[in-house]
């Protein structure tokens, strides 16, 4: 077998511009916006800071894109940051950086956010906490099945998971800032000593990730040298704008330093004062969806490292691992060792520390 990466031919270029799009926004909101603005505003000390953060995080993502979208117009393969280590500084790099991503990172992550899903999904359900396990492999499997089926399935769902995460963003944002009457700008926030605009800056990115895994899936894209940079901008702006809207709400709503108290209760809190008793639900429904659409995301995308390094021949059982599916057109067989791995990953238990360790190696 040809040893440079050949998935232009061999994978369907199944991935439109929309698609691309919603798995930039996707895989970008998670909790993270829910949970970080007392975060935030507690470490920049004030509310006119705390936006400012926001602000800058989103720019410097933007930017990070725009390099990683000109890397992808000059090196448009399936396999992303693998891809272009492998061609810009060597194979060594390439080949450690895919290890760590398919063996560690990506399982890992996903193996995290299948036991978040499930552990927020049975209180709903009113199921036992020992069907945790279960049933976070069961929407593993799920969903890399939908992904096997064929790229544009995956995307389906991640168009429709993106579009349902966004309605509680929405409705927070145009409810808070219509019916809030509280003082937006220049409030303190109540502490202190704050840690400064580096950690409000830091706090922001860990919310703003997840973004560059749309580069994975480069090879895929009908016309990636043109949609690429467009999904990874627009995608960026979306996030950014959604971001500073219910930030602004949240303010609206509450003074900043009461924000800082309630910390990753804070979007909870105007949610019920917005909505009532459904306010609550409305949150926790939102993040079983963002969980749900970032789960897909990194399924989809996960499984192109290892068939990327399968075709290059630098991994156990290659021509398995590099076999594109005669109908489907995906990497099954790429898809179910990702699977695998979350699953044995899972049976830690612990959510938390397969994040650490995902943030650790990376």
């Amino acid at each position: 077998m040809d040893k440079e990466i050949r998935t232009e031919s061999v994978l369907r270029k199944d991935l439109s511009l929309l698609t691309a799009t919603t798995l930039v926004i996707g895989m970008v909101i998670g909790s993270g916006i829910f949970m970080k603005p007392g975060k935030v505003i507690e470490a920049a000390g004030d509310s006119t800071m705390a936006l400012a953060a926001w602000g800058l995080g989103g720019i410097i993502t933007i930017a990070a894109g725009l390099t990683v979208a000109e890397l992808g117009v000059q090196i448009p393969k399936t396999g992303g940051i693998y891809a272009y280590l492998d061609e810009v500084y060597g194979k060594m790099w390439g080949y450690l950086f895919g290890w760590v991503q398919t063996f560690i990172y990506g399982p890992a992550t996903t193996g995290a956010l299948g036991l978040y899903f499930s552990t927020l999904l049975l209180p709903f359900f009113n199921f036992p906490e020992t069907w945790k396990l279960p049933v976070a492999i069961a929407v593993v499997a799920f969903l890399g099945g939908v992904n096997a089926l064929g790229a544009k399935y995956g995307g389906l769902i991640q168009s429709a998971a993106t579009a349902a995460k966004l309605v509680p963003i929405i409705l927070i944002a145009v409810f808070g800032l219509w019916q809030g009457n509280g003082q937006i700008l220049n409030m303190p926030g109540g502490i202190g000593e704050t840690a400064g605009m580096g950690a409000a800056v830091l706090a922001t990115l860990w919310a703003y990730d997840g973004w560059i895994n749309v580069s994975f899936v480069a090879g895929e894209m009908k016309n990636p040298a043109k949609e690429l940079p467009r999904a990874i901008i627009t995608g960026l702006a979306i996030v950014m704008a959604a971001y500073l809207a219910i930030n602004l709400a949240l303010f609206h709503m509450l003074p900043a330093s009461e924000i800082a108290l309630l910390g990753n209760r804070a979007a909870g809190t105007v949610a019920g004062l917005l909505f009532g008793e459904m306010g609550g639900k409305l949150i926790s429904i939102g993040i079983l969806i963002s969980i749900f659409g970032a789960l897909n995301g990194y399924i989809l995308t996960g499984a192109r490292v290892p068939f990327a390094m399968a075709q290059n021949g630098l991994l156990p059982g290659a021509q398995l691992l590099g076999k594109v599916h005669s109908k489907s057109g995906t990497p099954a067989n790429a898809l179910l060792l990702v699977v695998i791995l979350a699953a044995v990953l899972m049976t830690l238990g612990d959510p938390d520390r397969l994040t650490d360790m995902a943030m650790f190696i990376i």
